[in-house]
Parts: structure tokens; sequence; C-alpha cells
């Protein structure tokens, strides 16, 4: 006898009477979920898992959407899970917790049917969570699916009030990021006080948009061309980038054999910037490049194909064992193409480079490890890890940093400063406070060193010397850049 109840019967049904199990890609998604609660990276995990359980297509782009979608979003979903729950979150188990954020996110974001999200979930619930469970995940779904996106937004999130905190809500931010990152835009000069609000909407709407994965051509290894294709352009901003529309970055060539990579566009511009820098050369003398904190490796795998073209050496260094054997595997293609010795990798502390090696270089990047504000469109798991507490610190380090590099920078060479973050602790007052404790070093405008492949300067980078990329604004993870020349 055919089914005749009415799609949204379903979701009234008791759980004993569905399936007993949920899908392989809702499956996929929930290990990985769990897996990020235990400290796990979501962008290491899921291709592990989805690996592992086989799934591909169509399947694994919907396990990656709930994956992501789900951890972006879990500030939003959690109020409305602790509404429909009748309780606070804190007092749900961690792992059903999980669950209902899976839920919620294909009753919220996706295209699911209310019915197949809710029958789904409870399925899902039954499998790992256990029967007893499953009746509580029921009464919260369908509480859940008893409202659209734009209700619940007004429920858990009504507008007026604080900006700050109604935004904070909305978009899934912790406060103070949102915080942090309108006082960057204002600091920067992106916005102005008339501007921000708007300005601070768009950015972190965009941190909330999936970013196309762009590949890097590393030069003299791979070409633009040899990636354009079907569903592939060049980069708008970096002449060795091409964005990949759809399809897997494996399926190249060039990519399996490390000649390509997968690499935002903002951190080629800073690997392309610091190679086309106006150091002062020592005729007759090759150059040697260093990047001071080289892990995992990609800025890395674009300067030594660089430094192989430019006739440099290139060092590569990494304090983390771990962190230095992938840097070891980005570069073994320009490693077996360059002469022997041009491109090495090492592994030591940073912070004492300059004063073990003194004046040794003449080229040095700085590629400071940081919040990663500047990156939470492909890190979903980093709003809800960092904290303030962890900015002195970060700043701290990144001072030791930039001080190591100078010291570690001939005169005439130049050093480049780069996070992933326009946190105004970890960029500009940084910088300005290294500087200005020094006779014997410089700032350089970067912004010239910033165009596009016809050689036009890119909009929007601020007004100098120090560059602001924005993922608003530039469709490119959020960059900060200073150029500092040593005095000769």
């Amino acid at each position: 006898m055919p089914d005749r109840r009415k799609p949204g019967d379903r979701s009234r049904q008791r759980p004993a009477e569905r399936a007993r199990r949920t899908d392989a890609p809702r499956l996929a998604a929930y290990t990985v979920m769990r897996a990020v609660s235990d400290g796990a990276y979501a962008n290491l995990e899921l291709p592990k898992v989805l690996r592992d359980k086989g799934i591909d297509g169509r399947d694994a782009a919907f396990a990656t959407e709930l994956v992501y979608g789900a951890t972006r979003m879990r500030g939003l979903y959690d109020r409305v899970i602790a509404v429909a729950a009748r309780r606070d979150v804190d007092s749900i188990d961690a792992n059903v917790l999980d669950t209902l954020r899976l839920g919620t996110h294909q009753l919220l974001a996706m295209r699911v049917p209310t019915h197949a999200a809710v029958d789904e979930t409870v399925a899902l619930a039954r499998q790992v969570n256990g029967i007893g469970a499953s009746g509580f995940v029921n009464a919260v779904m369908r509480r859940v699916s008893e409202r659209g996106r734009d209700a619940w937004l007004d429920e858990v999130a009504p507008p007026g009030g604080d900006t700050v905190a109604t935004l904070a809500v909305r978009t899934s931010h912790p406060e103070w990021v949102v915080r942090a990152l309108r006082a960057a835009l204002i600091g920067h000069g992106t916005a102005s006080a008339e501007t921000v609000e708007d300005e601070l909407t768009g950015l972190l709407e965009a941190d909330n948009t999936p970013a196309l994965v762009t590949l890097v051509a590393r030069p003299g290894l791979a070409s633009v061309d040899e990636l354009l294709g079907d569903g592939v352009v060049p980069a708008r901003y970096a002449r060795t980038g091409a964005i990949l529309d759809q399809g897997d970055p494996g399926a190249f060539r060039a990519v399996r054999e490390g000649r390509a990579a997968v690499q935002d566009e903002g951190s080629q511009l800073v690997a392309l910037a610091l190679a086309a820098a106006p150091a002062q050369s020592v005729p007759g003398r090759l150059e040697r490049w260093l990047d001071l904190c080289a892990g995992p490796g990609g800025k890395a795998g674009l300067l030594a194909a660089l430094a192989i073209q430019q006739d440099a050496d290139l060092v590569a260094n990494e304090v983390s064992h771990h962190r230095a054997n992938l840097v070891r595997s980005t570069l073994s293609a320009a490693v077996r193409a360059g002469r022997p010795g041009q491109v090495v990798v090492r592994e030591g502390d940073g912070r004492v480079i300059g004063a073990d090696e003194p004046e040794a270089y003449d080229r040095v990047l700085v590629d400071a490890p940081c919040t990663g504000l500047g990156a939470l469109r492909r890190r979903p798991e980093a709003r809800w890890r960092r904290q303030p507490s962890d900015v002195p610190a970060l700043a701290g380090l990144q001072r030791d940093l930039l001080a190591s590099a100078i010291g570690a920078t001939r005169g005439g060479g130049v050093v480049v400063y780069a996070t992933c973050s326009p946190h105004l602790n970890e960029t500009r007052f940084v910088v300005t406070d290294v500087v200005k404790r020094r006779s014997d070093v410089e700032l350089l405008d970067a912004r010239e060193l910033f165009v596009d492949p016809s050689g036009t300067p890119i909009d929007g980078i601020g007004d100098g010397p120090f560059v602001q990329l924005w993922p608003h604004r530039h469709d490119t993870d959020g960059m900060f850049v200073a150029l500092l020349r040593k005095s000769g």
C-alpha cells in the first residue's frame, strides 16, 4: 500500500518506527564533527574520513557542507537548540549536541526536505548516540522545524540594541572576534565610523561563505595555462593563480606531482611580494632567502620555485618537526628541479636565527603564527578555539620573530612580515613597535608590490605603507603585509 501521509507527518513518527541507521555522508559528517571537538582540524580530518569511507562526488559535497556549515554556524545553532530543547546547551551531551547541530543546519540552511532532515538526524542519533538520546533529538528537531531561519533569527538575535552583539549571534562569531574585526576595519583605513557597520556585516558574511579553491602554478615547475580548462580560470590578482570552480584538485597531474598546489590567492601574493621587493643586491653574489616560519609550506613552495627562477638559495625554517616534514614534502619537486643545496629545509627556533646568523640573508619572510582571524571561512573551527587571551602571547612571539628576521637580514636586504589576521595587535602595532625600537630598519610602501597580472595596482588594500587584504573585498584570506628594508 502506498504511503499516504503528508511529508510533515513523518517527523511525528516515534524514533523506533524510523530507520535505525542514517546514510554514509551524514555519518561521515558526524565522525568529523566529533574529531574536531577532540582537537582535529576539519580541513585535514574530512578528506581522510571521506577517503576511508569511499565517499565522493555529490555525497562528499553534502558531507562537506554539513561539517563546515554546522561548525561555522554553531554559535547561532546552539541558541536555537537551547530554545528548542528548553535547556542550556551546556547540559546536553557533547556528542548529542553535534548531532543536533548537523540536523539544525539541514533544517535552516540546506535544501533538505524537513521530513528528511528530521528523520535522518533521529536515525543518526539512534545509531551513534543511543535509543534514549534519539527520543530527545526527535523532540528538539521537531521544534526547530516549526520555524524558518528568519523567524529563529528574530527569536534569538532580535534587531536593535548592541549592533556588535546582534551581529555576533546572527553571523555566528564570538563577540570578541566581531569587536576585533570592527576595530581592524577602522584601524587599517578600510572603513570610517559611518561605513564600518556595512563593511563589518560584509566581512562577517564572507567568513560564512565557502571559499573557492585556488590553485598555484609554481613558476618553472608548472604554468597557469597547464591548469586552465573546464571550471578553471585565471586568478584575479596573483599571476601564479587559477580558480577551480568545481572538482578535485588532485585530478591535476601538476598537483599530484607537487608542481602545483592548493593555495589561497592572498598567500600567493605574499610570496610574490617578497621575491619582487626592492632589495639592494650585491654584485657577483647569489641572493639567500629565508622563510623563517615555513610550516606547513604553502608560501615556501612558491618561494622555492621563484628562488630557482632567480638563481637564489632558499632556507625554509620550521620549529615543529611534524610541520617541517610537511614542508619537505611540499618542496620536494623544487628540490629535484633546483641545483644541489639550492632549496633546504631546516628545523629550528626562528627567534634565534637573527643572533645565530646575523646579516646572512637578502630576503626574509616572517609568516608569523597568529590567531588566523583572516581565514575563518577556510578554518571553520578556528573562531571557536581562539580566545582573546591568545592575542598578547602571539603578539610577543610575533615581535620576537620580526626582530630576529631583521637581525638575520643583511644591509640593503628586505623583510616581509605577514599574518593571516587583520587584528591590530598582531599587525600594525607589532610592526610599528619593533621599528621604533631600532635605528637600522625603515618601512617601505608594500602596496607597490601588490599588482594584478597586467601590472594594475590592487584596489582597497589600504592607505599604506601596509597592505591589508579582505575576504569580502578581494575574495582572499585576510592577509596583512608589511615591507621593511635593513639599512645598508
